[in-house]
């Protein structure tokens, strides 16, 4: 195929479909119509009879952002299959699959020529950076709707868009189930967090395993791990011990600091975000590794450190920091060590679900990416 016709076509297509894309001027498909301003004080948290959904750019940006309706009567009425795009502030991002009325900093996509929106909305989108870069550059970023109707658009026959559009939707959905079930483990993670460690002042937990039934006995930090120090690494040489930093994994050297399981700690920085280190592995000198004494399961340890409120212990006016001082005098409630390991072994087992269900997604966002440039010219 030469590079004339090359450009006309996807690299991946779906079987049967051979014929060029036809490209055109964004004006040349869309019309555009603006949408509705509404006072506040007009607007309601609740729905009502003759009431419609209000959207507004928060609706699109922000997640779980409680709906707003309007009392309206007019034709700017907006239907699940319609397109419509931020005009101010984030221009260019997509909406669709919505119901109502849309706010006046939004504007609504009205097709001249037989189109299937849902594959104009995806090509759209993998257009984003385009459209975001003929905004004007004032404090306030808008979309002039004469600079979008010369944005040329490649597009197949309408039977072709339905097939990738189709394709799209159905990834999306699979993209949000993911979603959806990793937010439920880590809700659920959360929720035994509360329950499964005692709290205000009481000696058991809310929620515990069958057969355990003693009172958990409160102990410094220091009578159940030893805090060590992370040291400078600039001196060693490449190899495949894991050195960590506040943020994570950094890179790899020929030294360990430690042969133990450890549970990371941030001395300055980010002090609230404890990590599972899994021996052997080096730490950079901001970050303390936690190291537990014998009858102690680190994987309870790791959980209770998940828990506790780092941030209150901060005793700095400017970069957040933790000293092993303060670490060491930190009061706990420990049950004896056959529960720690039942508890420790649950959050492991949540962790992993976890982590799973994590790059199960990050997976399918990347394959998504990967769809979105090679099946659009």
């Amino acid at each position: 195929i030469d590079d004339s016709v090359k450009k006309k076509v996807p690299e991946l297509r779906f079987k049967g479909f051979t014929d060029p894309w036809e490209e055109r001027k964004l004006g040349d498909i869309f019309v555009y119509k603006q949408g509705q301003q509404v006072p506040v004080e007009n607007q309601f948290t609740k729905r009502g009879k003759n009431r419609h959904r209000f959207i507004r750019i928060v609706d699109l940006t922000t997640k779980n952002e409680a709906p707003r309706y309007i009392e309206y009567s007019g034709d700017n009425i907006i239907s699940s299959t319609d397109l419509f795009m931020i005009r101010y502030g984030q221009p260019g991002v997509i909406g669709y699959g919505y119901e109502g009325v849309i706010a006046n900093n939004l504007f609504k996509l009205i097709p001249k020529i037989e189109t299937y929106n849902l594959f104009f909305k995806y090509i759209l989108d993998s257009m984003y950076p385009k459209i975001q870069s003929l905004s004007s550059s004032t404090t306030m970023p808008a979309i002039s709707f004469k600079s979008l109707d010369v944005l040329a658009v490649k597009y197949p026959d309408k039977k072709e868009q339905e097939k990738i559009g189709s394709f799209f939707k159905q990834l999306d959905n699979t993209i949000a189930l993911h979603q959806r079930k990793l937010d439920l483990l880590k809700e659920q993670k959360k929720g035994y967090l509360q329950k499964m460690f005692p709290k205000n002042g009481a000696k058991v937990p809310e929620l515990r395993f069958a057969g355990f039934s003693d009172d958990w006995k409160q102990r410094k930090l220091q009578d159940v791990l030893t805090v060590n120090s992370g040291s400078d690494y600039k001196h060693l040489e490449t190899g495949e011990i894991p050195v960590y930093g506040t943020g994570g994994y950094m890179l790899s050297v020929n030294d360990k600091l430690s042969e133990s399981d450890s549970i990371g700690i941030g001395r300055k920085g980010t002090i609230n975000k404890p990590q599972y280190l899994k021996a052997p592995f080096w730490t950079v000198d901001t970050l303390f590794f936690m190291t537990p004494f014998k009858n102690f399961d680190i994987n309870f340890l790791f959980a209770l450190s998940k828990k506790i409120n780092w941030k209150k212990m901060d005793q700095s006016t400017g970069v957040p920091s933790l000293s092993k001082i303060v670490i060491e005098k930190t009061m706990e409630y420990f049950p004896l060590l056959e529960e720690q390991q039942s508890i420790g072994f649950l959050f492991e087992q949540l962790d992993k679900a976890i982590t799973l269900h994590q790059r199960k997604l990050d997976l399918l966002k990347e394959q998504k990416k990967g769809f979105l440039q090679n099946m659009f010219v």
